[in-house]
């Protein structure tokens, strides 16, 4: 009788196993550029909501909701794009996060890109709809980088991307609780996170475009 392991490689395609490892490492980079300003906004979550019963609790259910809202949107959008345009055009949903990295990269050049996050939560309780419309409405970006990196990868790689996602939410909402009685952290994070995000997006949208063999590339 074959050992598990005999099993597991017959399960698997060649090459199947650094294909996920691949995903999984990708959508981790991905994740963690693309919500490192969630965990300035939800530090001041914790901070508003400071010595009450059940803070935590009801931000981490929040961004879940919240970031649900923005993982759906960006499949059912993937969906829609993948069955009703041809595959050709589909590389060229790398100008999205190309786009808003060079948009980006021009507010930080110009100095506009100082977002208020206490404005994002002022007057805002620490309740779990309140963070989730927090989350939600923060997303925009995300959803536009998703959708052309779902776009770019196979059925498997988005189930792979997705749960890499939920899991790492939880994180997230531990580092922005660790950040919270941590000022200068934050401080930290919010300067570098203005000039990594760019590059990132740029960098992707070129992947994505090369790859893809946009413009004859």
């Amino acid at each position: 009788m074959p050992g598990p392991g005999v099993l597991g490689a017959r399960l698997l395609p060649p090459g199947g196993g650094r294909v996920i490892l691949s995903s999984i490492l990708q959508a981790i980079g991905l994740f963690l550029v693309t919500n490192i300003d969630d965990i300035i906004v939800l530090s001041l979550f914790f901070g508003r909501g400071a010595g009450q019963r059940g803070t935590t609790t009801r931000i981490l259910i929040g961004q879940y909701l919240g970031f649900v809202g923005i993982l759906g949107a960006a499949v059912l959008i993937s969906l829609g794009a993948g069955a009703f345009l041809p595959p050709e055009v589909i590389p060229y949903f790398g100008l999205i996060p190309l786009g808003l990295g060079l948009w980006a990269a021009w507010q930080t050049w110009r100095g506009d890109d100082d977002d208020d996050d206490d404005a994002k939560i002022e007057g805002k309780n620490v309740a779990a709809w309140t963070v989730a419309g927090v989350t939600f409405a923060n997303g925009g970006d995300n959803i536009g980088v998703y959708v052309p990196v779902f776009l770019s990868v196979g059925p498997g790689a988005v189930i792979a991307y997705c749960l890499v996602f939920l899991a790492l939410v939880a994180v997230l909402v531990g580092l922005a609780k660790f950040v919270a009685t941590r000022r200068p952290i934050a401080e930290v994070l919010e300067r570098w996170e203005h000039i990594l995000f760019p590059l990132v997006l740029i960098g992707l949208g070129v992947f994505i475009l090369v790859s893809g063999g946009a413009f004859g590339l």
